[in-house]
């Protein structure tokens, strides 16, 4: 019997991968999110945007007086953008 599959989500307040330890967004919910919003990077954008706020908010906390760095870089700067036409 195999033990249940754990979803690419993140761990609050840490902001790590439920799945695999690591920082999130892990390169599976990177995939899965590109997937779900396949044809709407804005929308992608907005959501990934909210999450950094959220995860910002809440790694201040744990640490207070400090602010998380490289935040952006972890949760926006790898979506693509598309040049207009």
């Amino acid at each position: 019997m195999s033990a249940p599959r754990r979803e690419h989500v993140p761990s609050r307040p840490t902001w790590r991968c439920r799945a695999c330890g690591i920082a999130w967004p892990c390169s599976p919910a990177k995939l899965r999110l590109l997937a779900q919003y396949e044809g709407n990077m804005p929308g992608l954008m907005v959501h990934l945007v909210t999450l950094r706020e959220e995860a910002a908010e809440q790694l201040a906390q744990l640490n207070p007086g400090t602010y998380p760095a490289n935040l952006h870089q972890r949760f926006t700067d790898w979506v693509p953008v598309r040049s207009a036409p």
